[in-house]
């Protein structure tokens, strides 16, 4: 129950930190927004936790929040705008891919304590970012395209939750079947993959899914002008 009712308030302050970037910086907080979730996402989803008896993977609550953003982009500013948000994001993995890589390439003095730290969480990122660059950009094109169709088929203000829920339904399984194939295919036994896989899939939506009412705040709320 701990991890259940940590889990919990980590969603909560997921949510309130994103409201808080957004009100503070308007459009251009939600574009670092995805930079910063894109590069935790990747770091957090090395741990792996137990809820409920099931084995499943941190990152997935920042992760989600991913989608919220390109929504909310997509809602307010355009497709257009969703899709700058994809690229950015894919660049700022692109980028602490090939830094981080560097970095473990320098010799440590014989009082460095920092250096078998960063291996164990950068040795694997790129294994794990081959992974979730092909996820990120097959999943959030698809779910730019899916809420751009349902924003027309679903129009009304009220619809936002169908164009929200919508596409995530499918962008979601889309980029947890592709990442948990590439990232983590051979690192654990089939029983395992297949729980990280299907929890996975299972928290990324109900996140979203929480999240709508944040999106209906967000959406409504006065922020900077560009």
């Amino acid at each position: 129950m701990f991890n259940f009712s940590l889990g919990v308030g980590f969603a909560l302050v997921n949510f309130c930190l994103f409201l808080l970037c957004y009100r503070l910086f308007g459009r251009m907080g939600l574009y670092a927004w995805v930079g910063v979730a894109t590069v935790l996402a990747n770091i957090q989803v090395l741990k792996t936790i137990e809820m409920f008896g099931i084995v499943m993977t941190l990152g997935n609550t920042i992760y989600a929040s991913i989608y919220l953003t390109s929504d909310l982009l997509n809602e307010k500013y355009g497709e257009r705008a969703a899709k700058k948000a994809v690229w950015f994001g894919f660049f700022s993995l692109i980028a602490t891919t090939i830094i981080m890589q560097l970095v473990l390439l320098f010799e440590p003095t014989e009082t460095d304590f920092a250096q078998p730290h960063l291996q164990a969480l950068f040795e694997l990122m790129p294994q794990l970012v081959v992974g979730s660059l092909s996820a990120y950009f097959i999943s959030q094109f698809v779910d730019v395209k899916i809420y751009s169709w349902l924003k027309v088929k679903c129009p009304r203000p009220n619809q936002l939750w169908i164009r929200n829920n919508g596409s995530s339904l499918i962008s979601q399984l889309l980029d947890s079947l592709t990442f948990c194939t590439i990232a983590f295919w051979g690192l654990y036994s089939f029983d395992v993959w297949l729980q990280i896989l299907l929890t996975t899939y299972l928290i990324k939506f109900v996140v979203s899914a929480a999240s709508t009412p944040v999106l209906y705040i967000a959406r409504n709320m006065k922020v900077p002008e560009d």
